[in-house]
């Protein structure tokens, strides 16, 4: 039987040949790349940079596990203790809580999206980079966008934000917490019931902020918090996560025109992570990889505690900052109630190209950190201590690379 088989599978019929043919009617233009007929080689770095950050072995192991179905009732399961873990590092109570497939920028842009119309009053504090993208999201919606600008480094008072909320009557207000191309950590108490007396809701940025200093979303006013996964969680890029106040679900629900990315729209996604008591419906295909790992690095910090996890970073931080003052360095943010725990920004040494450091660190030590970003280009060097990656072995280690760098990268090459 097995001959016979073997007979039938060699000498196709007049169909089959006719079909090979067609298959082959066309030569291939295009030769299997010789890289991808290697091994994938991954170099071996500690990432003390402003993310992402390195992955502990239980997420690690996490990205190993088998798929699921994206609609199967155990991942539906995966999906509420992913949410529940979100609702614990916000501090938020909010049923609209939920996972953005995409970065942080993805959730800037869905937040954005789904609050505002077209010639809406948005009002944005541009203090570093992530302003000037939610300015840019904003301009590309047709709204109307007014920045408050302020030099690297700055930070906003109540004062200032009420002249702007009283002089553009907004409807939404962006501030970042934790600005990672500066090194500024916003204050945010006060703010939230500010924006709402002006009938304004607050939008805050905690991506690299979250898990890593005190953040309080329903205590502090915030009516739409946005975080991902690559920072203090120490999880893959490619996910992060949003939550929405009642005020926020309200301005969203009972706008006059559709968002425009289906891709993004709160009200599908929100059916999609159970956030309506409605039968769910199929929306997109989540990475259910990478949601396994999102899930375990909310497991961790639960494990933790997020008081935990505040004082670590907070500790951790403040030896980085006296290590690296006994170098002779420059701390960028002036005071030290502004400075973001996780990123700390450093002035660039004079007569030093701040790429020549970067390159000696990595090149020599396997040890990655960066320059500035944005309005902070060529000005700051940047150094991350996230999650797990915050320990002060890790500082002894990054102090020194930077002192060999200090000594052995030249000086007044620009």
């Amino acid at each position: 039987m097995f001959q016979a088989l073997a007979k039938s599978s060699a000498a196709p019929g007049p169909q089959a040949a006719g079909w090979v043919q067609t298959m082959a009617s066309h030569k291939l233009l295009v030769p299997p790349p010789k890289a991808l007929l290697k091994p994938l080689s991954i170099p071996k770095r500690l990432l003390l940079g402003p993310g992402p950050s390195n992955l502990p072995p239980r997420i690690m192991s996490a990205g190993g596990m088998q798929i699921i179905g994206p609609m199967d009732k155990e991942m539906y399961q995966i999906m509420d203790e992913i949410k529940e873990g979100i609702q614990y590092v916000f501090q938020t109570r909010n049923p609209l809580t939920l996972v953005i497939t995409g970065s942080g920028h993805c959730a800037l842009e869905a937040a954005l999206v789904n609050v505002l119309e077209p010639g809406d009053s948005f009002l944005v504090g541009v203090n570093g980079v992530w302003g000037q993208r939610a300015m840019d999201i904003g301009e590309r919606m047709g709204a109307r966008v007014h920045p408050m600008t302020k030099d690297p480094g700055g930070h906003y008072t109540l004062q200032e934000v009420e002249e702007g909320l009283a002089q553009h009557k907004p409807v939404l207000l962006f501030l970042t917490h934790g600005e990672s191309s500066t090194g500024v950590l916003q204050p945010l108490d006060g703010f939230g019931e500010l924006c709402h007396r002006y009938k304004c809701l607050l939008l805050v940025d905690s991506v690299v902020s979250l898990g890593g200093t005190p953040l309080y979303m329903d205590q502090q006013g915030i009516d739409i918090l946005y975080s991902g996964s690559q920072k203090v969680l120490n999880a893959p890029p490619g996910t992060s996560f949003i939550s929405f106040s009642d005020k926020a679900k309200k301005k969203m629900y009972s706008r006059k025109t559709k968002p425009f990315s289906f891709y993004l729209d709160i009200k599908w996604l929100a059916n999609f992570w159970g956030c309506d008591d409605q039968p769910r419906m199929y929306h997109h295909t989540i990475p259910v990889i990478s949601l396994y790992s999102l899930r375990e690095s909310l497991a961790l910090i639960a494990e933790q505690g997020l008081e935990n996890s505040w004082r670590q970073h907070r500790e951790t931080t403040a030896y980085l900052h006296g290590r690296l003052q006994a170098l002779g360095l420059q701390l960028f943010v002036k005071d030290p109630a502004l400075r973001l725990p996780m990123v700390t920004t450093v002035v660039v040494p004079a007569g030093y190209d701040w790429r020549d450091i970067v390159s000696y660190v990595l090149d020599h030590f396997d040890i990655e950190i960066m320059g500035g970003l944005g309005p902070s280009a060529g000005k700051v060097l940047r150094i991350g201590l996230l999650g797990c990656n915050a320990t002060r072995e890790n500082v002894d280690r990054v102090t020194e690379a930077l002192g060999a760098a200090l000594q052995h990268c030249p000086k007044n090459k620009l």
